[in-house]
């Protein structure tokens, strides 16, 4: 049976998260490749980049503590796993705020400019979970680095008179 722990959930959300903001943003980039014949501007290509990231990300985040959870005793694969925890988050970080500036400065209305917002607001809410993600990931790795260094203990030191 596989254990869950409390970070399956918030994995769980990141996963439908990202699965919901690269609809959106697909929808998006579609109608603007075929409504003014180019590419897509590079904030919805950011917010295209960001979910498949995170999904590419979520593979070896929840692989390796379910299936090799032996490598965990080394400080480099722990921290491996925080930064591309940080990676994430700064890709969301990036993207919803790259989109929402965009979207302020242009007359929007219409579908698509619901689902774009919507996008940028999804891509919100996903960066305040990979950033919540984040911080519990660091604690996790800064208690388990705590508990692995041995605490320095006063020598026991036996002193005898008139030795």
């Amino acid at each position: 049976m596989v254990n869950i722990n409390s970070m399956h959930p918030v994995r769980a959300t990141q996963a439908t998260f990202a699965i919901i903001v690269l609809g959106l943003m697909a929808y998006v980039s579609s109608w603007w490749t075929s409504h003014w014949q180019q590419a897509s501007p590079a904030q919805v290509s950011l917010l295209i980049f960001a979910p498949v990231w995170s999904l590419i990300t979520l593979i070896p985040i929840l692989l390796i503590p379910l299936k090799f959870s032996h490598l965990l005793s080394s400080a480099g694969i722990r921290w491996g796993l925080v930064a591309l925890d940080a990676l994430t988050m700064l890709f969301w970080f990036a993207g919803f705020v790259a989109l929402a500036v965009f979207l302020n400065g242009r007359i929007c209305f219409g579908q698509v400019c619901d689902v774009a917002r919507a996008g940028a607001v999804f891509g919100g809410l996903s960066w305040a979970v990979a950033t919540g993600a984040l911080g519990y990931e660091t604690y996790l790795a800064v208690t388990t680095e705590k508990r692995r260094v041995p605490a320095v203990q006063k020598p026991d030191v036996a002193m005898h008179q008139g030795v």
